[in-house]
């Protein structure tokens, strides 16, 4: 076979005016090598013209290829491997062919079918790409495996992260509320994997069910809301790659923290300090290219979007309502009645008849209660026992003269008496608060006085002087027809005449 060397030998010969015999005889190459030399500047190279016979394993090749067409429709993590393939061929088909050419065909199987891409371009402020990333974080109370919103800009690549207690669709929704508020601005359209709690359903191609909550925040900021196909992680690269970087370059070694808020300052400054940073292939800074997104994207809205999630349920026996396996207690008018829950990511509101009847910090632990002792006073005045018997107040934290106070009237009334006294004192908590009742408690106890009743009348009367005090307010601020506003003295001519009219009516009869 000729080389190159061979062949610019040949043509450096012809171009001196040797003659293609005289070439075929001095160098030892027949005409038609001589003559392939002068057409071309280089040998073509050694090519196929038939596929590769294979006397063994031909006869299961098409066995082969129709165990990796049944893979398509597998388990991910069951599907054949080359090694397993040629199991099956040695045990079930008496296979005697070595491994290696196993192997060889699926590879070359294989790659006839990887999927190959068009490449895309974004234009600026058109699209965010959001995910969830997990990392390990150390707190006083231990290591947490702990979610992480990541929001990136497709142009741009500039990138939010907020740690959050959970995935649930309020935490998205706070998440990119959250996001929103950080960028300054709003993209044309919002891409998503297939998460269950935006997507409920997964039709054919992009078509979705998505949850109503996620629409209505599309439809609050004005975005697109749109959603890859399945096991498509490609078609939001930038965002992925983000969650590497939070994972390797934000969070390596696992860093420690106070609580989750310490966590996300710092989230935010690694994300702030990324607006220096450039991406191979570009030749601006990921914050110059984001003052482009900023320029093409949408202007937030007057007002955020309440980032919450809405739920009807019924309040039991026990004046309590149960959502995401936690019960929150409600006031006693409501047991029985349909009363709406509204879930924040740090709290639940309870509403009834469009007004908010309770307000709970949210809770994460399952088959945990979150109950306010102030919504059972009114039935621990028929159920006194309860005093003693129920977690509701055994673990209510009030002031340390409340306690006093039930030994000095157990003492003085019995222990029965006592807890019946103490708690009617109990009950002025929930129209008056605990700080103004323990004020009034200690001047009692001071005073050593035990009467229940001057005791709440005392109460009553502090809390007349507080209105009276805050009534007493400033008039500068008011309208002048609201200034001009007065009220005539009471006059008392008519209320005398009256009564002497009744008396000389009485003197008659």
């Amino acid at each position: 076979m000729l080389t190159v060397e061979d062949y610019g030998k040949i043509r450096r010969a012809h171009r001196d005016g040797m003659s293609i015999r005289r070439i075929a005889k001095t160098f030892h190459h027949s005409k038609r090598k001589v003559r392939e030399a002068l057409q071309n500047s280089e040998p073509a190279g050694y090519r196929r013209r038939k596929p590769p016979s294979a006397p063994v394993l031909g006869a299961y090749m098409a066995l082969i290829d129709a165990i990796l067409l049944s893979d398509v429709s597998a388990p991910r993590k069951q599907r054949h491997t080359a090694m397993q393939v040629f199991r099956r061929l040695r045990d079930e088909q008496g296979y005697v062919g070595s491994y290696d050419q196993v192997r060889r065909y699926i590879k070359a199987h294989r790659k006839r079918l990887r999927e190959t891409f068009v490449p895309l371009a974004v234009r600026p402020g058109q699209r965010m790409e959001c995910d969830f990333g997990h990392i390990y974080v150390d707190f006083p109370e231990g290591r947490k495996h702990i979610p992480v919103l990541l929001c990136t800009w497709s142009y741009s690549n500039r990138v939010f992260a907020i740690a959050l207690k959970s995935e649930r669709l309020e935490a998205v929704l706070h998440g990119m509320v959250e996001s929103f508020s950080y960028f300054g601005c709003v993209p044309l359209e919002v891409w998503w994997d297939n998460p269950k709690t935006l997507v409920t359903s997964v039709l054919k191609g992009r078509e979705r069910v998505v949850h109503p909550r996620y629409l209505a925040l599309a439809s609050h900021y004005v975005f697109a809301p749109h959603f890859c196909m399945p096991a498509k992680g490609q078609e939001k690269s930038r965002v992925e790659n983000r969650v590497y970087d939070l994972q390797r370059r934000f969070c390596t070694p696992v860093p420690s923290f106070a609580d989750l808020a310490a966590l996300n300052v710092y989230l935010r400054e690694r994300c702030d300090s990324e607006c220096g940073r450039r991406i191979a292939g570009q030749t601006e800074t990921i914050g110059a290219r984001f003052d482009v997104d900023l320029a093409h994207a949408a202007a937030l809205p007057r007002h955020a979007f309440e980032a919450c999630v809405w739920r009807a349920a019924v309040v039991d026996k026990y004046q309590s309502v149960r959502f995401d396996c936690v019960r929150y207690s409600a006031p006693a008018h409501l047991a029985f009645e349909t009363v709406q829950v509204k879930a924040y990511v740090d709290r639940i509101e309870l509403l009834a008849h469009g007004r908010v009847v309770a307000r709970h910090r949210r809770s994460y632990a399952p088959s945990s209660q979150v109950l306010d002792p102030l919504h059972y006073l009114a039935l621990l005045k028929r159920k006194p026992a309860a005093l003693d018997h129920s977690e509701v107040f055994s673990g209510w934290r009030l002031p340390a003269c409340f306690e006093r106070l039930r030994k000095a009237l157990e003492a003085a009334h019995g222990p029965s008496e006592g807890a019946r006294r103490y708690i009617r004192v109990l009950g002025m908590v929930s129209p008056h608060g605990v700080s103004a009742v323990a004020e009034s408690i200690e001047q009692a106890l001071s005073r050593s006085m035990l009467d229940v009743e001057s005791l709440i009348l005392q109460i009553e009367r502090r809390a007349g002087r507080d209105i009276v005090c805050a009534a007493d307010v400033d008039l500068s601020d008011l309208s002048a027809d609201a200034r001009r506003v007065s009220v005539d003295a009471p006059n008392l001519d008519r209320f005398n005449q009256l009564l002497t009219d009744q008396a000389q009516g009485e003197s008659h009869a």
